[in-house]
């Protein structure tokens, strides 16, 4: 039996022994049903950071949409990068990554509540698993910007350029056909001080329609740097309103998260009930709402972390070794990647054939300039264990169980549903009697249902023999 069906089934299991001391059933055979990828949100950006003691592979996707001659883009990067340190990569990728780390919907099926106690003792017996670059540089006079190296990849043109003053280089940037937003001068002058190089890219139409494709793809940076970050605050100048970042972190080590905003996790494990099925999107960006303000708005949410062997229960595959590959993970395949593994031993956690020891971690924030003064500090935490975002629907039993355990069962039920009710209301803030209204109509009724007396049961109910 494959570890992580085991892992389901004695989890279940265990699941009996709590369900059946309040009279109610345990959820066999369940499935995932939905999953919440970040088309949920506008004005989302998706970034993949491969992280591997300083060595550093950015991915940078984005949901731009208008004229291809408009889209530039400014990012401040640590060093001045070679030609070879750029990549373009496909969005599928991306995609793949994003759909297997989305929070999920599951479903779950009562069984005969009659078959229950004869697992009782199975299920209490049960225990859970335990778990440095020459360029030659060229410099415009009059602004105190250098151009210190420029390429063409893909459907990019890219320039590196250093400054010597924020004003000058914003001054450069729009005499050159890059839009700033106004007040962008302070932030661009606060990375200046530090020595940060830019990586400013715009389309190349020409390459572009080389390829035949009515989208741009993410880019990638490959670079070494002792700071573990990301800018983001380039991107808030004069932004209407909030914006979302999704980041899926690939490590060595174990989860990651922020060390100068909380890393937060989002709620997990609930039952909700049965008509959040059809509106899960809804609920799922009200609930994600919902804990940003909890958290007074400055809050980094984890959504996912988990080795990428395998998962419980699966959104999507885990990406291939060549999809690893192309987002930075250099330490694999047959042979041995670019060097030899670090001397530190790295204990594998339930190992799985083909292992591939990379652990995925999704943060989820929603920001603006005045809650995220700061770009997002990162660290490895070398935490291995599983975390992700997971939304539980279980349908009652229908059929016509007939003993005392399944009259307890549905006497049950009425409370079930009404806690059910109240964990939606408090996760989403959604109306307390607007909820129960769509559980009624699913068939979660709220009333007790009435007990016929005992004796019908000893003949069949049978009236008719005399």
């Amino acid at each position: 039996m494959k570890r992580s069906l085991k892992k389901s089934l004695l989890a279940a299991a265990a699941g009996v022994a709590a369900l059946t001391a309040t009279g109610g059933a345990v959820a066999f055979c369940g499935f995932f049903v939905a999953k919440a990828d970040t088309k949920l949100f506008n004005k989302a950006s998706k970034v993949a950071i491969m992280r591997d003691g300083e060595r550093t592979v950015i991915t940078m996707a984005n949901d731009y949409q208008g004229a291809l001659e408009e889209f530039a883009v400014v990012i401040p990067v640590p060093v001045v990068l070679e030609e070879g340190q750029i990549h373009v990569t496909e969005n599928a990728i991306i995609d793949h990554l994003d759909a297997y780390t989305s929070p999920r919907l599951v479903e779950y099926f009562d069984e005969d509540p009659c078959r229950v106690y004869a697992r009782r003792e199975m299920a209490m017996a049960a225990a859970p698993l335990e778990d440095e670059i020459v360029v030659t540089a060229n410099r415009i006079d009059g602004y105190g910007v250098t151009i210190e190296a420029e390429y063409t990849v893909g459907e990019y043109d890219i320039l590196i350029l250093s400054a010597e003053q924020s004003d000058g280089l914003a001054a450069w940037l729009k005499d050159n056909d890059y839009k700033l937003p106004e007040g962008a001068e302070s932030v661009l002058g606060s990375y200046i001080k530090q020595g940060t190089k830019f990586f400013v890219a715009k389309v190349n139409l020409e390459e572009q329609a080389a390829t035949g494709l009515k989208y741009l793809r993410p880019l990638q940076v490959a670079f070494e740097s002792p700071r573990f970050m990301l800018p983001i605050r380039l991107g808030m100048v004069n932004a209407d309103g909030k914006q979302e970042l999704f980041v899926f972190a690939l490590t060595r080590t174990g989860r990651i998260e922020t060390t100068n905003y909380r890393t937060v996790k989002l709620p997990t494990g609930m039952d909700i009930p049965l008509f959040v099925k059809d509106e899960f999107g809804d609920f799922y960006k009200s609930m994600f709402e919902e804990q940003v303000d909890k958290e007074d708005e400055r809050a980094v949410f984890l959504e996912y972390a988990w080795d990428m062997n395998w998962c419980d229960p699966c959104a999507a595959d885990p990406l291939s070794p060549d999809e690893l590959r192309e987002l930075g993970v250099y330490w694999l395949g047959a042979d041995g990647g670019l060097e030899e593994p670090r001397a530190q031993p790295i204990r594998p956690i339930r190992p799985a054939p083909q292992a591939q020891n990379v652990f995925v971690t999704r943060l989820h924030v929603s920001y603006d300039a005045e809650h995220f003064p700061e770009d997002l500090m990162f660290k490895e935490t070398g935490d291995r264990s599983n975390f992700q975002g997971r939304y539980v629907l279980r349908h009652p039993y229908k059929g016509d169980a007939e003993c005392e355990a399944a009259d307890e069962y549905r006497t049950e039920l009425p409370k079930r549903f009404e806690k059910e009710a109240q964990t939606l209301a408090n996760l989403t803030g959604w109306d307390i009697d607007e909820i129960r209204d769509k559980m009624n109509d699913k068939g979660q009724s709220f009333e007790e249902p009435k007990k016929e007396p005992w004796w019908k049961r000893l003949w069949g109910g049978d009236k008719d023999k005399g």
